[in-house]
């Protein structure tokens, strides 16, 4: 039994649900390209009426609309770091040309890294770097854990424009910042592999265009070419990125496995979520996919275009007594009222139920 104390998983639902959905694996090239061209179009233009339209009002519709379209951009590491080349041929280099590189958020953030996240024997672990047992700490460290990603774009900033630089004189900071500072992660414990081989020659040529793009957007600020205006907007812009993710991230799992055991598959699958229709908001702060998160740990290969058919498919096919139907949740904060009933259930030494579950 897993810290989150299910009962005795399912041993075939893995199984079951790679079997109805292998029709559903192969990637559609156009649907990732016309999405990504749309999304990075739609996110440079409104950042130009939110820094340039007159009128507050104006300038805050515009605001939304590219922190959104800004968000839906930046998801795309995640469908990149599972991808394989031969997938969506030069996807990417799009990304990273669109997105990654102007956003300071390069695929080399999450490769190499993500995938330890789906290691079965590394998830929800000390190993796994996108995990924290939430609900077994207090509340204050939710409230922390959502206000630190604000200064998301700072970091990047003091990444690529300070810490990049400065590696290069040394070893042991270069050291550093590969390990520590050269991934998406939110365990604080998690150390990054030096890359190596071809991975190792992508990681420094994303990060030495990162850098130089990191140190020029700083110079020309301070040299008046870009507009005080221009440059806060942009970091306003990234601070809400970063603050929508994290609230993302925090209904992405129950984050129940206090004691960092190994969980089966079945586990794991159940210590995440899915947030599928009728809901209609997440396909706002969960886009390309991530509303189906517990799906994609099931299913890690599935492109994210397939999981909304997928899930549908699994659904109606699934016995009534399958684990998987345990799996969807009404929305964020249904999900949220259950992480924090969890976090007082345990405080008070007292399992609170989940209306619903």
């Amino acid at each position: 039994m897993s810290a989150s104390g299910t009962a005795a998983p399912e041993p075939n639902l893995v199984a079951q649900a790679h079997k109805l959905c292998a029709d559903l694996t192969p990637a559609r090239p156009w649907i990732y390209w016309t999405d990504l061209v749309l999304t990075a179009f739609t996110g440079y233009a409104a950042f130009a009426g939110a820094a340039l339209a007159p009128g507050l009002g104006l300038r805050s519709l515009f605001f939304v609309v590219a922190a959104l379209a800004f968000y839906r951009g930046v998801s795309f590491i995640h469908e990149v770091s599972h991808l394989r080349p031969q997938d969506v041929p030069g996807f990417r280099n799009g990304y990273d040309a669109l997105i990654g590189v102007p956003f300071l958020t390069p695929s080399l953030m999450y490769e190499g890294v993500h995938n330890q996240h789906h290691a079965k024997s590394r998830y929800g672990t000390k190993l796994d770097p996108e995990y924290l047992p939430l609900a077994s700490g207090p509340v204050v460290q939710v409230l922390l854990f959502l206000l630190v990603s604000a200064l998301a774009p700072v970091g990047l900033f003091l990444r690529f424009a300070l810490l990049a630089p400065l590696s290069a004189l040394h070893p042991k900071i270069r050291a550093f910042v590969i390990e520590r500072c050269s991934a998406l992660a939110i365990n604080p414990e998690f150390r990054r592999d030096i890359p190596t081989g071809d991975q190792a020659r992508r990681f420094r040529l994303l990060e030495t265009l990162c850098s130089v793009w990191a140190i020029a957007v700083l110079a020309l600020t301070a040299a008046g070419v870009i507009s005080l205006t221009v440059f806060l907007t942009a970091l306003a812009l990234g601070a809400a990125v970063g603050v929508v993710n994290q609230f993302r991230t925090l209904v992405a799992h129950h984050w129940e496995n206090d004691h960092g055991a190994e969980m089966t598959a079945t586990e794991q699958f159940l210590d995440s979520v899915n947030v599928p229709p009728p809901a209609t908001l997440p396909m706002l702060w969960a886009p390309v996919g991530l509303r189906y998160h517990g799906l994609h740990h099931l299913l890690p290969r599935l492109p994210y275009h397939a999981l909304g058919a997928a899930h549908a498919r699994l659904c109606a096919t699934l016995p009534p007594e399958s684990p998987y139907h345990k799996g969807s949740h009404r929305g964020f904060w249904h999900v949220t009222g259950r992480l924090l009933g969890e976090i007082r259930g345990r405080k008070s030494g007292v399992a609170e139920a989940v209306p619903g579950e």
